[in-house]
Parts: C-alpha cells; sequence; structure tokens
C-alpha cells in the first residue's frame, strides 16, 4: 500500500484513438483493471476522478479518413460515439469521457505549448524531413512506408515496424515511399519546435531509478532502457492540417505532435468535469495530495513515465505520476491481435453477439490479464472460466444459498445458533478476504486480487456441500439455520467485495439479497444481513455457454484468417508476350462432358469422355481434389482440341480442359454462362 495517505485520486486511462473501435487487447491492458481500481478506492469512500476521453488527432486519424474517403471529424465523430456508448455497456465508470477535439482541449493544450514557448522551453530548429512532391506536404512518420532493415518487411512504417517490433525513424527505412502518392519522398527543409528531453534527463533518473523503484519491472526497465541510451530532442509540432494549430507566429500549417496535444486531454476532460459539476479542477492536478495514476499499455510507457513528466516538471505547477502501471499485451489464440488484419475481438461485436454476458468478459480478461507479461485470450478458455468458475461456483452457491433460504423460512434470515469447528473456519476466511483483496489491489496485482474473491465464493461453496443443509433440516433444523446464515454472510460480503470486478453481476445480487449500498470498510462481517432480513426470490447469475456459442466465434476468427491469407496471396505475373498468330493456332471450343471417373493410384486425375463437336474424346484433368465424378457428368467446359496427344499414368489424354485457378489454389471450371452447342468456338 503507498506509504502517504493522499487527500485524492486521478485516475487516467490511456485515450484510445478514435480511428476504430476498442478490442480485447485495449480493455485487458488498460480498461478493465483501471475501472477495477477505481471502483475499488470508491468503495473505500476515497475521493477518486476517473478521467478519459477519444484521442483525435494524429496522422492515424488522417491515415483512416483517406482510406475510407471522408473527412478525418467524420472519422472522429464515428468512432468516438462507439467507443464511449461500448465502454458505458461494459460498465466502465468514467467520471468523464471527453475528446481531443473540444474546444476546451485545444484552449488547454494551447496554452500549455505557449506558456512553455514563452518560458524558452523549446528549441526551433530546421532539419530536413520527407515530402511527397506530388501530394504536396510533408509526410508524417506513419505515411512513409519501406522496408525494415532489420527483418526485411516491406510494409514497415517511418517510425515502427509492426512485424518484429523494431522502432525506425524514416531515414532508416531502405527504398522508402510515400504512403499517399506511393513515390519515392524527397527531403525538404521545414521548421519545428523541440521538447530538450536531454536536458531532463538526469532529474528522470533521479526521479524515477531513484525515487520509484516500487513501480512494476516492465515499466522501470523499459524507463531504465531509453534512460541508459540517452536521450535526445523531441519535436513537439508536426507539418499536418489535423490536431492543435501551434500557437506561435511562423507555426502556419503545423499542429502540435500528438503525444503533446494527447496527455494534456487528461486536463482539459478535468476541466470539462469540473465545469459540469461546479467543482475546482486544480486540486486533481496542482496539489500535493493528490496522487496521480495512468492506466495503459507497454506501448505507450515512454510517453506516460518520460516524455509526459518532464512537460509538466517543465511547466511546474503540476504533481507528477506516483505511479504508471502499465501492462504487457494480450494476444488472441495465439496470435498478436493486429487491427489492420482484423485479428481482435471487438468491444461492440462482443456486446452484440453475447448479450448480458459483460462482466464474463470482465472476469476472464482480468484473470488472463498480461500484468507482467503477454498472456493469451481463447474461445475456450473463456468458455471454461465462465462454466467452471462463474457457474459452478460463485453461480452455484448464490443459487443454492438463496433458493434454500426461500424454500425453509420463506426468504427471511434466519438467527445463527451454535459454531462449529468448521464454522469458526469459515468465519476467519470471511474476516481476512477484504483484507487480502485489498493489499493486491493496491499493488495493482488485480488477477491475485479476482483470485481471492472467488476463493471466498469457493469457500461458500465448499462450506454448503461440507455441511449438507438439505440432509440435516429434518434431523436438526436449528443446526441448518446457523449454516444458512453463514452462507447469506458470505453471499452479502462477495456482493461488496466483487462489485469492482463483476459489477452488473453484484448488482443482480444485491437486489436478490434486498442490500442497499455498502462499502469497503464494512465486509468481513458476519451481520451484513441481520436475522429476520427478508431477501427475494433466487435468479440465476450466469449460465452455462455452450458449444455451438464457442464455435460461431471461433469460426469468425477462422474467416479472418482465411481472409488475411487471401489477401497475401499475389497474383501470379503475366507470362512473356505471344503475338495474335500464336493465339489464332489455340483452337478452343465448347464440350460437354459425358463420363467420368478416377484414375486409378491417382489422387489427382479424372478420366473424363468429353463430347466436342467435332468427336468424342478422352481427356485426363488433375480436378479429382475439387469434384467427385458425378458432379461434373453433364457440365459443360472449355477445351483445348489441337493439344497434341499425350501419356499420363498409361492413360492416353487428347486435349486439355480450361480452369481458372483461385488465389487460395482451388480450381473451377471456364463455362458459359448458358449452354451453347458442343463444338462451338471460343475465340
Amino acid at each position: 500500500m503507498p506509504e502517504k495517505k493522499f487527500d485524492r485520486h486521478t485516475i487516467t486511462a490511456a485515450l484510445p484513438y478514435a480511428n476504430g473501435p476498442v478490442h480485447i487487447g485495449h480493455l485487458a491492458g488498460v480498461y478493465v483493471p483501471a475501472d477495477i481500481y477505481v471502483r475499488y478506492l470508491r468503495s473505500q469512500k476515497r475521493d477518486a476522478l476517473f478521467v478519459c476521453g477519444s484521442d483525435e488527432h494524429g496522422v492515424a486519424i488522417t491515415l483512416r479518413a483517406r482510406k475510407e474517403g471522408v473527412t478525418p471529424q467524420e472519422i472522429v465523430d464515428k468512432y468516438h460515439t462507439l467507443i464511449k456508448d461500448s465502454f458505458e455497456k461494459l460498465g466502465i465508470s468514467f467520471d468523464i469521457y471527453s475528446r481531443t477535439s473540444n474546444k476546451i482541449h485545444h484552449e488547454t493544450s494551447s496554452a500549455m505549448f505557449k506558456e512553455l514557448f514563452e518560458k524558452g522551453v523549446f528549441e526551433e530548429k530546421t532539419s530536413e524531413q520527407y515530402y511527397d512532391e506530388q501530394s504536396r506536404q510533408f509526410l508524417a512518420d506513419r505515411y512513409i512506408i519501406g522496408t525494415c532493415p532489420n527483418c526485411n518487411y516491406d510494409q514497415a512504417y517511418g517510425d515502427q515496424c509492426e512485424k518484429c517490433g523494431s522502432s525506425l525513424s524514416p531515414s532508416e527505412l531502405i527504398d522508402p515511399r510515400s504512403a499517399l502518392s506511393g513515390d519515392k519522398p524527397v527531403l525538404k527543409e521545414t521548421t519545428h519546435w523541440y521538447f530538450p528531453m536531454n536536458e531532463y534527463e538526469q532529474w528522470l533518473r533521479q526521479w524515477i531509478l531513484e525515487g520509484h523503484k516500487e513501480w512494476k519491472s516492465n515499466v522501470y526497465g523499459q524507463c531504465k532502457s531509453w534512460l541508459d541510451g540517452g536521450l535526445m530532442p523531441r519535436a513537439m509540432t508536426r507539418d499536418l492540417d489535423w490536431g492543435v494549430p501551434v500557437p506561435v507566429k511562423g507555426a502556419e500549417g503545423k499542429v502540435l505532435y500528438v503525444w503533446f496535444d494527447a496527455p494534456i486531454g487528461y486536463i482539459s476532460a478535468t476541466k470539462e468535469w469540473a465545469l459540469e459539476n461546479n467543482k475546482d479542477w486544480e486540486p486533481y492536478w496542482k496539489d500535493e495530495n493528490t496522487r496521480l495514476l495512468h492506466f495503459i499499455g507497454k506501448d505507450n510507457i515512454v510517453f506516460h513515465c518520460i516524455i509526459f513528466p518532464s512537460i509538466l516538471h517543465a511547466d511546474g505547477s503540476y504533481v507528477l505520476p506516483d505511479n504508471v502501471p502499465a501492462n504487457e499485451f494480450l494476444n488472441l489464440e495465439g496470435n498478436k491481435i493486429s487491427t489492420s488484419k482484423n485479428w481482435a475481438v471487438w468491444l461492440h461485436e462482443y456486446l452484440e453477439d453475447l448479450p448480458g454476458k459483460e462482466d464474463v468478459l470482465r472476469y476472464v480478461l482480468c484473470a488472463n490479464a498480461p500484468e507482467t507479461k503477454d498472456n493469451d485470450f481463447t474461445w475456450k478458455d473463456f468458455q471454461t472460466r465462465n462454466n467452471s468458475e462463474l457457474v459452478a461456483i460463485f453461480g452455484n452457491f448464490i443459487n443454492r444459498s438463496v433458493v434454500l433460504t426461500n424454500k425453509y423460512y420463506e426468504g427471511v434470515v434466519p438467527e445463527r445458533g451454535e459454531l462449529y469447528d468448521i464454522d469458526h473456519d469459515t468465519i476467519k476466511k470471511i474476516k481476512e478476504a477484504p483484507e487480502r483483496i485489498a493489499k493486491s489491489m493496491e499493488a495493482f496485482r488485480f488477477r491475485e486480487a479476482l483470485g481471492e474473491f472467488i476463493d471466498l465464493a469457493r469457500t461458500g461453496n465448499k462450506y454448503l456441500a461440507d455441511t449438507e443443509p438439505w440432509k440435516l433440516i429434518k434431523e436438526n433444523p436449528e443446526r441448518v439455520k446457523t449454516i444458512m446464515n453463514i452462507g447469506l454472510q458470505i453471499a452479502a460480503n462477495l456482493v461488496v467485495l466483487g462489485e469492482p470486478f463483476l459489477p452488473f453481476t453484484t448488482q443482480k445480487l444485491a437486489d436478490m439479497l434486498g442490500m442497499d449500498k455498502m462499502y469497503w470498510n464494512e465486509t468481513g462481517h458476519i451481520d451484513l444481513l441481520p436475522s429476520g432480513h427478508q431477501i427475494n426470490k433466487a435468479e440465476l447469475l450466469f449460465e452455462k455457454i455452450e458449444d455451438d456459442v464457442i464455435q460461431k466465434q471461433m469460426q469468425k476468427l477462422e474467416d479472418t484468417k482465411v481472409a488475411n491469407e487471401l489477401e497475401n496471396i499475389k497474383v501470379t505475373p503475366a507470362k512473356e508476350e505471344i503475338t495474335f498468330d500464336d493465339f489464332v493456332k489455340m483452337d478452343i471450343r465448347v464440350g460437354t462432358i459425358l463420363e467420368a471417373e478416377k484414375v486409378r493410384k491417382s489422387k489427382k486425375l479424372l478420366k473424363l469422355k468429353v463430347d466436342t463437336g467435332i468427336d468424342q474424346r478422352i481427356v485426363l484433368s488433375g480436378i479429382a481434389e475439387y469434384y467427385a465424378p458425378e458432379d461434373v457428368v453433364g457440365k459443360q467446359v472449355s477445351i483445348l482440341v489441337n493439344l497434341a496427344p499425350r501419356k499420363i499414368m498409361g492413360e492416353e489424354s487428347q486435349g486439355m480442359i480450361l480452369m481458372a485457378e483461385n488465389l487460395d489454389g482451388t480450381l473451377r471450371f471456364v463455362q458459359p454462362s448458358e449452354a451453347v452447342q458442343p463444338g462451338s468456338g471460343i475465340s
């Protein structure tokens, strides 16, 4: 737990790019753990502000707009709405979900840049950068494509190779070309304003490497690697027409670098929230008793741990992040999630395909969270965790407790009587659970915290299984009252302790138990439901997920895989040029297949008897892997009738059936769209 007691917490979650939907990798890495932590803080009655919004500037937006043939504003409007709606439906409980195209953000980020400019923080530099002469614009790194010098991937970007993960600069690319025109760019002079990262290196070493050794090893290690490699001045402006205009003279046609303006989006969103709620925004960013936490993925560590803190430090009036609990990446079915290849489980599609299962996704993503290393999501594991843990442990325990209480006592909580050893052991676990879960939460070990929560449900399930109240009810009804009371106390504790993880389920359970809002400090006790309290009828918290549901999701991914493979297949180049005289030598006619049979000892050949209009002849064709003999009889085909006969596997073939080979290697007949007379010429 943090040593210092803070008056308030400002929790930020990485701003998602508004150039596409949110997928499970984003959720597992950032938004689910952030929401779990904020809900936990609220249950602790701590002042916690949860801030996020759409990142609507940068090259990714303009690339998407160009691809779809629309304006950048149309792109961000479309995806901001989709992302915001999806987050709300999953129960991600932001206090404010803003957007960086808002006026208040433009004003806030512009003012911060101008303030630093007037303090003389920036260095104005003129340098040569790539320029597309046809498109008449300078090219941002993402607009430059070439061959990666490390792995030879020919679609690497000017800032990163998405195949091997190497960080690159445009000058390192082999055979660079413009993503706009496809032309080779030229170098042209341009002026930009640089933040002197090198001047903050020693301060960062002290602040991070000495002052924050408690940070997660993956975060601390990446920061150390960047600092050990030496920091260089970084341009805070770009030659683009989409973004926050640079607010200084001579900067026409330039905008703020997206990684300058995007983190400031947390501040502008806080201002927006404060205006809407009649609050003062400054304590959440400028009071030393505020704990600032950034929830991000590992690809954003350098921006949130090195660049943004340096900017805040240069300003001098803001608090710095106390921790940045960044996660690693979540893979999908053994492969890296790829938005460009559609290899992802998209949140909005999940919500449509599996309605009412928001908490199942939250549970599985937390259980598989990539907290210290990359992890993998599989649909089979999703199914197993739902059926074996949520249904068989948590759901089964609650159902038994509520059903039996209604059956034996008409839904009235019975009084406890004499306690046995098993009762004392169970009560001890109830008392220990809140502290155990809290300890893991405070250390940002949410998988561990979830494990402690489900262990309490497992304790309840085992308690009922071991005491068997359904057998004792006739011979010892007083004993059953104690058992059911303790079971219900576990259920009530699970409502509060489980709310950060499973908000929809615990609300349903609270309604079932007739519970009002309770907080963390009330848990660990066995009087949450007093004797005589009336509970309601049982409802199933979870339902078993059948194989056909999972198979549909697997098929979606399989279809994506096939589509990607087809996209990567290149059409065979044209053969060597021939003359018209060469072409007219070929006598191609329409024929009708009269008979067909497999060729012995061959997997590929069919023996066909074809009516060519001239004669009836035998032709051997390598189509047995794609057509059964009985399926081709009667079909009209294109046949080259003047091809010299040749022997194949002891059979003479008199001609060739023309086939079209699809990109996936399958063969299809080239045939007339309507029936024609056998022997009709093709020219």
